[in-house]
């Protein structure tokens, strides 16, 4: 990969950059492998008076940045307007990786993708920052304030996870400095990989973090499994409930009567903006918006925290359309946003240019995050040409139409919580629920009518080509929805045609066509393995010319490679059966096309 200058191979020693070390009976990982299996680098950015933002030390220190990453990390590790602020604040970001998209660069991280949920799974062509920022008075320096941020860089989106580890870390090394961070380093280095589906316990500076990484095989509707407390650990461990589940309802209380049609306009990938007073409160909100689809994959690009300074911003604001991401007050220009979310005081959903002119509807509690005398309502209409967004009041203006008409069962259960002061996690727990069976009851017709699809195992034949996966007809799927769509598990009124016709022009529709397609082309592969090693090979083989059996063997061989490289669903009864045949018909040529098939 071509860098730029500063930049080179990812790791010079082991890692993400060199070649794996060669195979031995008793082979060391390589330096740093289980570091990188969590993090990719610890920065410290700091504040110079000449130079402004500035990476003050990147550890291990072999690990390499190109100048594009360096200047990102800069410019996000600081908050865009914190002038007046004192004292510590944590925030996230996530940036471009500059090289592009990498495929993962060792078997164990293949592997744990292919058992984490989607929405945890390693990105490929990202990095998220998670900042510690300080801010205090300091006389010893010039500036008159003492002004650093520790950041871990990692492609694994574990919000909650790092965020703890930098709670512990920080205040240390901010009066310890580096060779805190060296031994922080080297612990790290012996954790365990991320295993989905297992309780880890993490020692860090005299305390075992226990967490539990979520599995594919999880069920989406129970509770996460209680981590195993048998082993005597001293200390005792701290127990995170979650590595990447935010408090929802805390980040959506001020605006909890749209949480639905934010829904909605996630669903769809319409652009949407965060305007926020801080990045702590926008890198919730964003990240918080991303989970509300789950489990089903989010596929639009974002940003939790976004500057002006951004190497990416021109780029962003100036399509026609923005991904969904957030920024700072700053940044009022942002190019047709579907939405604009003021965090901590409300959600700002406005009016694309390409609907200028059209009303937005502007929607407020009366107070922040509390209902006094019942839910919050409507107030009159503004026209987006005469909005100030930096001057407007908290609330959601914006000129889309919901599809779906509100749930005020839920509206009024969440606000029962809130007068007998439930927690906040229970509260989230309710929330979060609502969402996923909403989405389930979304997805439930799609996923009926792609199975339909689905050729019948009874037309596979062994020494066929199996039939076709047949196409998905938009029209055919909207028919179906009369006898088996949304209202069988949903009692919720409203278009649903239109919110389908939309969702299928949306990245979320596309990206989970392609994922389901590929998994039944891999599952029509298996049951086509199958059927070869349950038929009489030897009875194919009697009336059948050499080339037909040469032709036989490379095919065998070609589904063997193919089923265990994307570790398809078969049993290791039909792998082995599945050899057993190649042998067979191997051995049943004469004696110079097996030297060419087998050669010593």
């Amino acid at each position: 990969m071509d860098a730029a200058p500063g930049a080179g191979p990812r790791r010079a020693r082991g890692g993400r950059g060199a070649p794996p070390p060669e195979p031995g009976p008793a082979a060391a990982p390589p330096p740093w492998a289980r570091f990188s299996a969590w993090l990719e680098c610890v920065c410290v950015v700091t504040f110079d008076l000449e130079l402004g933002q500035a990476l003050e030390l990147v550890y291990p220190t072999d690990f390499r940045l190109t100048d594009k990453e360096k200047s990102s990390i800069c410019y996000l590790s600081f908050p865009d307007s914190h002038s007046g602020g004192l004292g510590d604040t944590q925030f996230s970001f996530r940036i471009r990786q500059s090289g592009g998209q990498r495929e993962p660069w060792h078997a164990e991280d293949r592997l744990y993708n292919q058992a984490a949920p989607e929405a945890l799974q390693r990105e490929a062509a990202h990095y998220f920052g998670y900042v510690y920022f300080r801010q205090v008075k300091d006389s010893s320096v010039k500036r008159g304030y003492f002004q650093k941020s520790l950041v871990l860089v990692s492609r694994l989106p574990f919000v909650r996870l790092f965020q703890a580890l930098l709670t512990l870390i920080a205040p240390e090394y901010f009066d310890k400095l580096a060779p805190c961070l060296e031994a922080v380093c080297s612990e790290i280095d012996q954790w365990p990989a991320p295993a989905p589906g297992q309780t880890l316990n993490l020692p860090v500076m005299g305390v075992v973090v226990q967490v539990r990484v979520p599995s594919r095989a999880d069920i989406p509707e129970s509770s996460p499994p209680k981590p195993c407390g048998r082993e005597k650990l001293l200390p005792a461990p701290v127990v995170l409930a979650s590595v990447h589940e935010l408090d929802l309802f805390r980040c959506f209380q001020p605006v909890l009567m749209h949480v639905q049609m934010l829904w909605e306009l996630v669903l769809l990938g319409e652009p949407l903006v965060v305007l926020a007073p801080s990045p702590a409160v926008s890198s919730e909100m964003v990240l918080a918006l991303t989970s509300l689809l789950r489990p089903l994959r989010f596929c639009s690009d974002y940003r939790p925290y976004f500057t002006v300074h951004d190497s990416e911003f021109k780029e962003l604001t100036t399509r026609t359309r923005a991904p969904c991401s957030s920024t700072g007050p700053t940044s009022s220009g942002w190019a047709s946003p579907e939405c604009q979310v003021r965090g901590g005081s409300g959600l700002h959903p406005s009016s694309p240019a390409r609907r200028a002119g059209a009303g937005a509807w502007v929607l407020q509690p009366d107070l922040p995050g509390v209902f006094p005398g019942g839910l919050p309502k409507q107030v009159k209409l503004k026209k987006p040409s005469r909005l100030k967004t930096l001057d407007t009041k908290p609330g959601l203006y914006t000129s889309y139409a919901a599809h779906l008409h509100r749930d005020k069962a839920l509206l009024k259960r969440l606000l029962k919580g809130v007068q007998k002061q439930r927690p906040s996690d229970v509260q989230s727990a309710v929330l979060r629920r609502h969402l996923l069976e909403l989405t389930q009851s979304f997805i439930i017709p799609l996923e009926h009518y792609l199975a339909s699809l689905m050729p019948l195992r009874k037309s596979i034949v062994a020494w066929k080509t199996p039939p076709q996966i047949r196409p998905f007809r938009q029209d055919d799927f909207l028919r179906s929805l009369e006898h088996a769509g949304p209202q069988l598990t949903c009692f919720l009124k409203g278009d649903w045609l239109g919110l389908y016709r939309r969702f299928f022009k949306s990245p979320h529709f596309d990206g989970w066509y392609r994922q389901r397609h590929q998994e039944m082309a891999q599952k029509l592969e298996a049951v086509h393995l199958e059927a070869i090693c349950e038929a009489d090979i030897e009875a194919w083989m009697k009336d059948k010319s050499e080339v037909e059996v040469v032709d036989l063997v490379l095919k065998l061989r070609e589904k063997l490679v193919r089923a265990q490289g994307h570790r398809l669903p078969v049993k290791a009864e039909t792998l082995q059966r599945a050899q057993l045949y190649i042998e067979m018909a191997i051995g049943a040529l004469p004696k110079d096309l097996q030297a060419v098939l087998c050669p010593p």
